[in-house]
């Protein structure tokens, strides 16, 4: 695989990043429907076989296991958990319940708020100063160099598109400037006589040559 193949940027990351960040969490499980404990929010990063309820980490002794909590219908987890087999520099973090969290993923939003001066680099979420990512999802997808080249490759496209757009306006505006700007019609046979002709004699006021005697 050549360099920034998608091998390369994935072998960046742990390999429980990516089933991570596609799991689905808070849903009821299927081997313990009948207990009232029977919400999946844990994850094991060792056996990555999907969501866990309290009641199968018995069969996960030893193992790095995480819990996944729920702000505001989004996935989030702690700092203090997740800081220890990840890094998550650059991530915007959260206090939720007394709680410092990260998102897992990027949660929509429709545009930038008035006098946002940093966003998201992935989705454009409003962010603080200080950070380039609003979930541990945007940072995987934004630090890869496919992301980059792919940015890029818009970015680019962009520009000449506007280019093309612009040169392409302002033919047009010359072409109705020349079809509709009138041009000076070539002197006619009347215009040239009339421009020539002599001015007349002129003509005195009846009592012009009255001369009064005393």
């Amino acid at each position: 695989m050549g360099a920034g193949g998608p091998d390369e940027d994935d072998n960046r990351w742990p390999p429980w990043l990516k089933p991570l960040l596609k799991q689905t969490f808070f849903v009821q499980c299927k081997q313990h429907a009948d207990s009232h404990k029977s919400e999946c929010n844990m994850y094991c990063l060792d056996c990555m076989n999907g969501s866990l309820c309290s009641l199968c980490l018995i069969h996960h002794k030893d193992h790095r296991v995480i819990q996944i909590r729920r702000s505001s219908y989004h996935d989030v987890i702690r700092v203090n958990e997740i800081q220890k087999v990840l890094d998550i520099t650059g991530v915007q973090t959260y206090i939720i319940n007394s709680a410092r969290v990260v998102f897992l993923n990027e949660r929509p939003q429709p545009r930038p708020g008035k006098g946002v001066t940093n966003t998201c680099e992935v989705c454009e979420r409003s962010l603080l100063d200080s950070y380039r990512f609003c979930s541990l999802g945007c940072k995987r997808v934004g630090t890869s160099k496919n992301f980059q080249k792919k940015h890029s490759a818009i970015m680019a496209s962009e520009s000449e598109d506007s280019y093309c757009s612009s040169s392409s306006h302002g033919r047009h505006l010359n072409s109705m400037v020349q079809r509709f700007t009138p041009s000076t019609p070539p002197p006619t046979s009347v215009n040239y006589r009339t421009a020539k002709r002599r001015k007349g004699i002129p003509h005195r006021a009846p009592m012009g040559g009255l001369i009064i005697e005393y």
